[in-house]
């Protein structure tokens, strides 16, 4: 039996869901452009780069833009999503996370945060969770996406911890592979079919519990 010593949080749709800013953000840019954008076209979105996501948006306008132009409406669409999360609240933090992260404080378990967005710091700061946190690892300090595991092993690293005393929450696929990549447990949050690979997966944290951190 493995005593973790150390839980990595994915930030969207484990700490807080801020998918919804990121779909107005897109649909407004996709509106500009004269063309609609649902959410069923978002879902393509997910777990995706800006760049790329702008990609995808494009082709389901079928519209082409120079390189230049792309740079302009990516950055535009970032702007856009920044106004609406500089307006978030402690409120938006998804139910019993909160408590979760206050039990492994209290129990010597180190924590840090490993996510793709280069707004992550911006989040935390929002919803007062900053402190929580023992480091923090986002899209301004790795080079790779998920499914690479770097967000995690630098993490990790951070901590002082080795990757086989780690546990990850996450809930993409991506996210999921990753963990495994970097040789770390890892527990879905989400759909469990979706993401079948995790160690077990829990709909959320209010049925999350330090005993459960028994591999």
């Amino acid at each position: 039996m493995v005593q973790i010593k150390a839980c990595l949080f994915d930030l969207d749709g484990v700490i807080v869901d801020t998918a919804k800013y990121h779909y107005i953000a897109w649909k407004e840019l996709a509106n500009e452009l004269g063309f609609d954008f649902t959410e069923e076209d978002n879902e393509r979105l997910k777990g995706v780069s800006r760049m790329r996501s702008l990609d995808i948006l494009l082709e389901i306008g079928n519209k082409t833009l120079t390189e230049e132009e792309k740079l302009q409406y990516a950055e535009k669409k970032n702007t856009n999503y920044v106004s609406y999360i500089k307006k978030m609240q402690e409120d938006e933090i998804l139910p019993g996370v909160k408590k979760f992260l206050t039990d492994l404080r209290n129990n010597g378990i180190k924590i840090a945060l490993g996510s793709a967005s280069k707004n992550a710091p911006l989040i935390l700061n929002q919803i007062g969770l900053t402190s929580y946190f023992d480091e923090i690892v986002d899209g301004n300090s790795v080079s790779n996406a998920k499914p690479d595991p770097e967000v995690f092993t630098k993490g990790a690293s951070l901590l002082g911890v080795e990757p086989k005393d780690c546990v990850v929450f996450e809930d993409a696929v991506a996210g999921i592979e990753a963990a495994i990549a970097g040789g770390m447990y890892s527990i879905g949050v989400g759909d469990a079919e979706t993401l079948s690979e995790a160690n077990f997966v829990i709909k959320g944290f209010e049925e999350m519990t330090i005993d459960r951190l028994q591999f």
